[in-house]
């Protein structure tokens, strides 16, 4: 069976402990950045950052502050949108290990245009891939795939000091998800797990996603006559009803 995370947002502290040994693990360069008004750093995604803890305050129905964080990565989804649309241009410039269920971004999709590109990075449900302008170079997390086939815990999963970032084989990373839930519900009415049925990473959130980040579940605005959420729908339909 495939692998996956539980990513339970109830332990995380924000430490960005697994941001760094992202950062570090890939050799990436650090970005320079400014003040804008929150602790999230960098702002957003980008080809130097494959995961970025968010930072989401808000008063909840009691007038309580809430500050939320939201580790955000790639989904590694079951079926992914962004495959479908970049196969359309370049076949398997974007390819899915189907032992690990990692969705790996090759050399090949430097050959995109920046508009292919694009299209690629909008049919992602969760916001998520990044272009480098300079190369071309499509990219976003690996599931630390050198590692995991060696043996090794991502390296997110290693540094994370709290039991936020779990991960193993797909079927106890959803029992976990699902033990995890049910004890949260006692504190969190609201608590709720992210698309477990569609993603290799699964969050497990105290209160509405909304309430985390825009894309931390796959709402999604219409692009076409059909959302995001329509459309990943309608892509794994075929696959659920053949593992049926």
């Amino acid at each position: 069976m495939s692998k996956s995370f539980l990513i339970d947002t109830s332990r995380c502290t924000a430490c960005r402990g697994c941001q760094l040994a992202c950062k570090e693990w890939h050799g990436l360069p650090a970005n320079k950045t400014l003040q804008w008004g929150s602790h999230q750093n960098p702002p957003d995604l980008n080809p130097n950052n494959y995961k970025l803890v968010r930072f989401h305050d808000y008063m909840d129905e009691t007038g309580t502050i809430r500050w939320n964080f939201f580790p955000d990565q790639c989904r590694h989804c079951e079926v992914p949108p962004c495959k479908e649309v970049g196969d359309v241009y370049i076949d398997n410039a974007i390819i899915k290990d189907e032992k690990t269920g990692a969705v790996l971004y090759t050399e090949k999709t430097m050959q995109f245009t920046p508009e292919q590109a694009e299209e690629v990075r909008e049919a992602c449900p969760y916001n998520i891939p990044r272009r480098n302008d300079q190369t071309g170079l499509m990219s976003k997390c690996t599931m630390c795939f050198g590692r995991i086939t060696n043996g090794l815990p991502p390296s997110c999963v290693r540094a994370c000091p709290t039991g936020t970032m779990n991960f193993g084989e797909r079927e106890d990373m959803l029992k976990l998800a699902e033990e995890r839930l049910a004890l949260l519900k006692k504190k969190w009415p609201k608590a709720s797990l992210g698309d477990p049925e569609d993603v290799s990473v699964i969050y497990l959130m105290t209160d509405t996603p909304d309430t985390y980040h825009e894309y931390a579940v796959a709402e999604a605005k219409p692009t076409s006559p059909m959302t995001k959420k329509q459309l990943f729908a309608k892509l794994a339909s075929p696959i659920k009803a053949m593992k049926a």
